[in-house]
């Protein structure tokens, strides 16, 4: 297995490298999920590409977080600088840039970050056909479903093997975003869900969970398919990332990795410990966890110390042939790799010397101490060579710098030139349209019928379906589950029957989701998800056959004016944004576990301000915000959108009609309502 490392600056990049990393994965000086780290500017870039590339080991730059629209073109030309390095790969969340670069940069893998939310055999072989080379998994899989996919789709697959745990799906949470501007998906995530937030009989921190460990059981995750081992932490120390390297690259060889390394590892960062609770779907309290003062203290400078000593120097790691000749008054040494570059260096004959031996000759050339190389085979003359031990190790330390030098060439990717050229998209005339999406079918309301659309849950009774149908309630979309971890084929055999019955319109917040209703026949429109913060993504969206596209409630009032394209498109004007999307429920961190909620749940923060937790058919739940959106007073700022979406998840159906009639009428409410970030906006 691949053993991919988190280098946030240049020490932990040569930790990440000494200690024996395969792959190293780095964020340039923007565009990255990890803003706060030391990162690397494009020289540092370009002496990290060279450093790695000649000791074998690949690159791949982070280019993953959402973009808007007037950040395409600088983004575009950072990753064509990243092709002339050439890097081995760029990792991308925004659809809109993936696109993008799979015209302009057609032969650079692409590969597909986790905040892409790629969790099903479906949604990773959509990627797949589209051109990502490799899929970041969503941490929240187990093996199993980890297996579904590799017997789908024969993309490499990346895991998540060791480090901390989002509480939300990656890709997927706003908490950060609504809570403080500083936007998760961005690279500025504040890391709100650390501080107390109390769900009933839990601990005070029910949104932190321990890190994730599972380096010990590498094995499991190769059988299951996965190709790279991905360690967490561009925010760490050096001395993290070389234990985290070294016990996985012990693990990946089949060694069993010392006791003493795992617990300097744990000592150096954990949360109460460590959890393999998604890889082994065991889930629950268990996987709960916060940094106590023991796990704080544990990390003392006599572990550290030990820890440096796993990257004070190379790792012999690039075999090569060592040939040495005597030919026509001259000393040659020939130093191959096994890609086939090769360097020569020479030297004079010493006649006044008697030969050196054969056998010293090898043994001078087989010190390649200091260097990533070593000698996997040596030759030399029978009757050695006429020169001294010092003109020869002149020799060898030549040809290994030549040959340094030569490893770090690399062909660039081609670059295709394209203008971006949006069209703009129409103001619309005349009120807004509706589209009133509801949790439950108890919600509905009389003032829905006035609603463009209704949109109802997938898993609503295809009676109850047809019963509203010949009523005259209308047109139905059906939501499918944003979390689909496990449930694909029993979704897709819903969405078959629901086809059947003449209900072909879904709402898709996840592209496996987009996936399954492409295959099936019916017709997908973009739930706020989906993420778009760009014209790209929209076009992307188009491309795909989406009928409609709902933007991202990240964008602020300009900017969703400012999208171009033809895609119709939306933007939730009423209802509690979601701030995270959780597979382990924060309300079972108790000790009766999960509760099985029929009502809407709630957590508690440290200012006593109450987040509903709504479950999702016990697979999945949504954490919202503490008050409702609310845009419906500000109709001018809305004229660039084809409709606004009411989202209604804890309201019963008298308040959903209150909330319609207000919006109707463009009134201000007179409840508590936020206006999200539609004027502030986010970093």
């Amino acid at each position: 297995m691949e053993i991919l490392a988190p280098a946030g600056g240049p020490e932990a990049l040569r930790a990440a490298v000494f200690a024996g990393a395969d792959a190293v994965y780095l964020g340039g000086p923007a565009f990255g999920a990890r803003a706060n780290a030391k990162n690397f500017s494009r020289e540092e870039l370009a002496q990290a590409v060279e450093f790695c590339h000649s000791r074998g080991v690949r690159v791949h730059v982070t280019v993953n977080i959402l973009l808007k629209d007037q950040e395409l073109e600088e983004a575009l030309d950072f990753v064509r600088f990243l092709c002339g390095l050439p890097v081995d790969a760029v990792l991308v969340q925004d659809v809109g840039l993936f696109s993008l670069l799979r015209e302009r940069a057609p032969q650079l893998p692409l590969h597909a970050s986790t905040q892409m939310s790629l969790h099903t055999p479906q949604g990773v072989k959509l990627l797949w056909g589209l051109g990502a080379s490799r899929v970041v998994l969503a941490r929240e899989l187990s093996l199993e479903e980890i297996r579904e996919i590799r017997q789908a789709c024969p993309v490499e697959l990346e895991s998540f093997v060791h480090g901390a745990l989002c509480m939300s799906v990656s890709g997927q949470c706003y908490f950060s975003a609504l809570l403080g501007g500083r936007s998760g998906n961005r690279g500025s995530c504040a890391q709100p869900c650390r501080l107390p937030f109390a769900a009933p009989g839990g601990t005070g921190h029910d949104l932190s969970l321990k890190d994730l460990s599972f380096v010990e059981e590498l094995g499991q995750l190769e059988q299951a398919g996965v190709c790279s081992a991905k360690i967490e932490g561009r925010m760490k120390r050096p001395e993290y990332v070389a234990a985290a390297v070294s016990a996985c690259r012990r693990a990946a060889q089949g060694e069993a990795v010392p006791p003493r390394l795992l617990e300097d590892l744990q000592a150096v960062f954990s949360r109460s410990g460590f959890t393999q609770g998604y890889l082994t779907g065991e889930r629950g309290a268990s996987m709960f966890g916060v940094r106590r003062k023991e796990d704080v203290t544990g990390a003392t400078e006599k572990v550290f110390s030990s820890l440096r000593g796993l990257y004070r120097g190379e790792l012999a790691r690039v075999p090569l042939s060592l040939t040495l000749t005597q030919e026509k008054g001259e000393i040659l040494l020939r130093a191959r790799d096994q890609e086939g570059r090769e360097a020569v260096a020479r030297g004079p004959v010493s006649e006044e010397r008697a030969p050196l031996p054969r056998q010293r000759c090898i043994q001078q050339l087989e010190k390649t101490g200091g260097t990533p190389f070593y000698a996997a085979a040596v030759e030399a003359p029978e009757a050695g060579v006429s020169c001294g031990v010092s003109a020869l190790n002149a020799l060898r330390r030549e040809a290994l710098e030549q040959l340094l030098a030569l490893r770090q060439e690399r062909e660039p990717y081609p670059w295709r030139e394209k203008s971006l050229g949006f069209a703009p998209h129409p103001r619309r005339e005349g009120p807004l349209p509706l589209r009133a999406q509801f949790r439950q079918v108890e919600q509905l309301c009389p003032q829905a019928k006035a609603c463009r659309e209704i949109v109802l849950p997938l898993e609503t009774e295809l009676s109850r379906l047809e019963e509203l149908g010949r009523q005259g309630w209308g047109p139905l979309l059906l939501d499918i589950p944003r979390a689909l971890f496990g449930t694909e084929n029993r979704t897709a055999q819903k969405i078959e029957q629901c086809i059947a019955a003449g209900f072909d319109q879904f709402l898709c917040g996840n592209l496996g989701a987009v996936a399954l209703v492409r295959a099936l026949g019916g017709t997908a429109h973009g739930g706020f998800s989906l993420n778009v913060t760009n014209t790209a993504s929209l076009d992307f969206l188009q491309d795909l056959g989406l009928a409609s596209g709902e933007v991202s409630f990240e964008l602020t009032a300009r900017e969703t004016a400012r999208l171009g394209g033809t895609l119709p498109r939306g933007l939730m004007v009423y209802g509690r944004q979601a701030l995270m999307l959780v597979r382990n429920c924060p309300l079972a961190n108790s000790p009766k576990g999960c509760l099985h909620c029929r009502k809407p749940g709630c957590l508690t923060d440290r200012k006593r301000k109450k987040f509903p937790v709504v479950c999702r058919d016990g697979e999945s739940a949504e954490v919202l915000n503490s008050v409702p959106l609310w845009l419906g007073d500000l109709e001018k700022e809305l004229l660039s959108l084809d409709f606004g979406v009411a989202r209604f998840t804890v309201e019963n159906s008298v308040e959903c009609g209150r909330v319609l009639d207000a919006l109707f009428r463009g009134e201000t409410p007179d409840f508590d309502y936020t206006r999200g970030l539609f004027h502030r906006g986010v970093e």
